[in-house]
């Protein structure tokens, strides 16, 4: 049943903004979410948090006029309750049959669809390179990606397409103009926004080893090969490639203070090696992985920060809110960082996550190999990043 499909409720429900829901949970105050999707859906991704309680019991449950009693009695009666589902429609409807029983509850914009449209910017405070740096945070998905600013000129590493808009608006806020948009590699968790700004203007920057997985578009990008340079006012952005979780996987170093991981370190994990080779290739691009972080990343000052393209649920931000920490730090936290070779190997080879959700279809998009309008390329990435190679942190083993 699709959500247009649902009776408008007798009663008047109340509704909450995803930004709302979001702020509520950073407070710490206790929510709790009554989600009605589908198990499965569920089961992939959801609303999570120290202080959330997260039931699900599927839409189809509320359809009878007779609500079955085992149903109800495993939800509360002696808190508010918020209600969701998919795009909000469902969520709509099993509130107003639970207000009718006596049930205090509101229900979620736009469902899962408007939580996926949460895009935050925070300061990175530890920053102490020319202009401002911020990071972006997409909590649906754990996305990360990174805003200079110096002067007039502003730069944008990992950019999402759904968000073109916005940097743009960002921009402009701060007074500055958009010069570069740059990719660290094809990615398979999202649609890239590097042509999307590309195509208003914006100089799109994608690596020169990635170009050999078959990019249809490179003739029209800036190449970034190992050791080149972009100035964004008195901050440089220095290309560092650090291939493994990619054949193409290239870092940006953002004026000596923050480097730009991609997928290559997070402040959690490592990346996994298995998305451009397959399992048959693991070994192979682990290892590749293992001499990036050593030669090209690890060597780095300590108070070097690592700012990756994603974070997990078992992140745990720094004091600035931003999923980044020294280089130092990590060594200290992260075994892995610190194992010979074939340990690294097997540690990254034994544990790794599901593929990211419809990493298939993506992947060909951003090559450009395949097309998608906006809102396939919005429903292709909902869902979790699964881009590190363990699910659990691998800070403080």
């Amino acid at each position: 049943m699709d959500d247009m499909d649902f009776p408008t409720p007798d009663v008047e429900i109340e509704s909450v903004s995803p930004d709302e829901l979001k702020d509520r949970i950073d407070a710490g105050e206790d929510v709790t979410l009554l989600d009605t999707r589908m198990e499965s859906e569920y089961d992939e991704w959801r609303i999570d948090g120290e202080t959330v309680d997260s039931i699900n019991v599927p839409y189809f449950e509320f359809l009878d006029d007779e609500i079955d009693d085992d149903v109800l009695a495993r939800i509360p009666d002696d808190r508010e309750i918020t209600v969701l589902c998919a795009k909000g429609g469902s969520s709509e409807y099993v509130a107003g049959t639970l207000k009718e029983r006596g049930y205090d509850v509101d229900h979620l914009e736009d469902g899962m669809n408007g939580w996926a449209r949460i895009y935050e910017r925070v300061a990175v405070e530890r920053y102490d390179g020319s202009g401002t740096l911020y990071q972006y945070q997409r909590p649906s998905s754990g996305c990360l990606g990174y805003l200079v600013v110096d002067g007039d000129e502003a730069a944008v590493i990992d950019p999402l397409r759904a968000f073109t808009g916005r940097y743009l608006e960002d921009v402009d806020d701060l007074g500055a103009d958009l010069q570069y948009a740059i990719d660290t590699h094809i990615h398979a968790d999202h649609i890239s926004g590097v042509r999307a700004l590309d195509a208003v203007g914006v100089e799109g920057v994608i690596p020169e080893a990635s170009v050999d997985r078959g990019v249809t578009y490179a003739d029209e990008m800036t190449l970034a090969a190992d050791g080149d340079e972009f100035q964004v006012g008195s901050a440089t952005i220095e290309t560092v490639s650090t291939p493994g979780h990619t054949s193409g996987m290239t870092s940006y170093l953002i004026d000596g203070s923050l480097l730009a991981t991609g997928d290559g370190l997070f402040v959690e994990s490592v990346a996994r090696p298995d998305l451009e080779e397959g399992d048959d290739g693991a070994p192979e691009a682990a290892a590749q992985l293992y001499e990036s972080l050593q030669e090209r990343v690890l060597t780095l000052p300590d108070d070097t920060l690592i700012g990756g393209a994603h974070f997990s649920d078992a992140a745990e931000p720094a004091a600035d809110g931003t999923y980044t920490a020294p280089i130092g730090q990590l060594t200290e936290e992260m075994d892995a960082l610190t194992m010979d070779e074939d340990e690294f190997v097997e540690l990254i080879l034994s544990d790794m996550p599901p593929r990211p959700a419809n990493y298939e279809d993506i992947i060909p998009t951003n090559l450009g190999q395949q097309e998608a309008d906006d809102e396939e390329a919005f429903e292709l990435e909902l869902g979790p990043n699964n881009c590190a190679a363990s699910q659990e942190s691998l800070a403080g083993d």
